[in-house]
């Protein structure tokens, strides 16, 4: 066949393959039902009564805002040997693998091949003599190159919704940074709080010891009664059975944290927290979250994939036409392989009609469909529940500032009442053991600011966690400019 044979052949073949493709291209689809909305983070603040607005802006650093460098030290070294988001960058990795798929598929192929054979030729077969019972070698070299033309953009669409599962995976990541500096701050501060509140306990037990002596000497000279005896020795024991206690929270949180920042347990043996000062938030943040909260943008991202995986089932239906070519070398013997006689080539269009497989590419669809109303119930559940849990912060320390008002007038009563006994005392007034009530007291009032203290950090670390810890959504991957941009959050009617 000549080169122009061959391409008037080439032209006849396509032109039938358009005509059958738009033939095809009429079957009936099944119809879908409509797709569920997303709610937005205005729709959902409005539903529990929250104001909706731009949020305070956060550091993604927000750790730091505590002015710690201990604490900043081991939230660094647990973001950098974190088995989740080592995890989490494996997924990236490999959703990034995906897309760079999704976007071959859109590209011509090519392939270059060559081998050779020895092979015996039947003395029956196809070859005559003097093949026919000689052993010889085949040779060939073939490069081929193929493409398949995408009329209705299922391509784009399964680049499109990598891109999407990327994007995902990358707010992924984010969400699970989020977690791990969350989890080593709140251990950090929790133990800190149990710190603080066993050194207030050894004063406090040094003061009981004090003023059971002076109960027994006073007992001993039969000032006090057997009564008095027991009522001083009764607060001793829950002393000691709190240190227990606190002796061992501080081991458990010592071992939570040596377990976040990838350590042995006893890496933290001899660590001392410091415990924080509560931020100065004058004004509680808003609650516009969509654009900060790493999980939205992830469920989001997940929605946008679904719409375009909708798409590429949509165009499963419609005939595929691709082009084959190939051009290359082959001959009987090694030595004729590169002469001009051995050339070999050719070229042609390649039609799939999917007459018979319509079953399946119905359920394809459908499951499609099914995938994108899950997607979006679960965004939507994440948007209630994220504004729910910002909410809950703000209302917990809201509370907490009134309750740290109270505290502090207790804390100044306290002082005030130790400051007069420790007055009287000097002035023979009273005797040491109401200097020592009052004392005791006081300790008992700044062990309740402390865990007020420890309660506001807290609360301020879970608001920012909930405010998204100074996520911001990074740019997207640019897709080609062929590439049609990807469905909205809020999906178009899908048939």
């Amino acid at each position: 066949m000549t080169s122009r044979s061959l391409h008037r052949t080439t032209l006849a073949l396509a032109m039938g393959a358009a005509l059958l493709m738009v033939l095809a291209a009429c079957a009936p689809i099944p119809k879908l039902a409509e797709p569920g909305r997303p709610i937005d983070g205005d729709e959902a603040a409005a539903r529990l009564g929250l104001e909706a607005g731009p949020a305070e802006a956060l550091d993604a650093q927000w750790w730091k805002a505590f002015r710690d460098p201990q604490l900043d030290a081991l939230v660094e070294q647990a973001i950098a040997n974190s088995p989740t988001l080592a995890l989490a960058r494996a997924r990236i990795a490999r959703a990034a693998a995906l897309t760079e798929n999704a976007d071959a598929a859109r590209r011509p192929a090519a392939e270059l091949e060559a081998d050779a054979t020895r092979q015996r030729f039947s003395e029956h077969g196809i070859y005559p003599p003097p093949l026919a019972g000689s052993v010889q070698t085949l040779a060939n070299i073939q490069a081929g190159l193929s493409y398949e033309f995408d009329f209705f953009g299922k391509h784009d669409a399964a680049l499109q919704a990598a891109l999407g599962q990327q994007r995902a995976a990358e707010a992924d990541a984010a969400a699970a940074r989020l977690s791990v500096s969350n989890a080593v701050a709140k251990a950090y501060v929790a133990l800190a709080r149990s710190q603080a509140q066993g050194r207030l306990l050894e004063q406090q037990k040094a003061l009981r010891d004090q003023s059971l002596d002076l109960v027994r000497q006073r007992s001993a000279a039969g000032l006090d009664n057997g009564q008095d005896l027991r009522v001083a020795e009764a607060p001793l024991p829950d002393i000691q059975r709190q240190q227990v206690v606190l002796r061992e929270q501080q081991a458990l949180l010592r071992h939570q944290i040596a377990a976040l920042t990838g350590q042995g347990p006893t890496a933290t043996a001899s660590l001392d927290a410091a415990l924080p000062a509560a931020l100065d938030w004058r004004q509680a943040p808003h609650l516009d979250l969509l654009g900060r909260r790493p999980d939205l943008a992830a469920a989001r991202a997940r929605v946008e994939a679904t719409a375009q995986d909708i798409r590429v089932a949509r165009a499963q239906f419609y005939p595929s036409v691709s082009l084959t070519a190939f051009v290359g070398l082959n001959s009987i013997g090694l030595d004729d392989l590169f002469k001009s006689g051995s050339r070999q080539y050719g070229a042609g269009p390649a039609l799939h009609l999917p007459l018979f497989d319509s079953g399946r590419l119905r359920a394809n669809l459908r499951g499609s469909a099914a995938e994108q109303d899950a997607a979006i119930a679960s965004y939507n559940a994440a948007v209630l529940d994220a504004v729910r849990d910002a909410s809950d912060q703000v209302t917990t320390l809201d509370s907490l500032r009134l309750q740290g008002a109270q505290q502090d007038a207790l804390v100044a009563n306290a002082d005030s009442q130790a400051a007069l006994a420790e007055q009287r005392h000097r002035a023979g007034l009273t005797g040491r053991l109401a200097l020592l009530t009052a004392q005791q007291n006081q300790l008992l009032q700044q062990r309740g600011r402390i865990d007020l203290q420890a309660l506001t950090v807290d609360a301020q670390i879970n608001l920012m966690r909930a405010l998204g810890g100074g996520y911001s959504e990074p740019r997207r991957a640019e897709a080609p400019a062929s590439v049609a941009p990807a469905t909205p959050a809020t999906p178009a009617g899908r048939g």
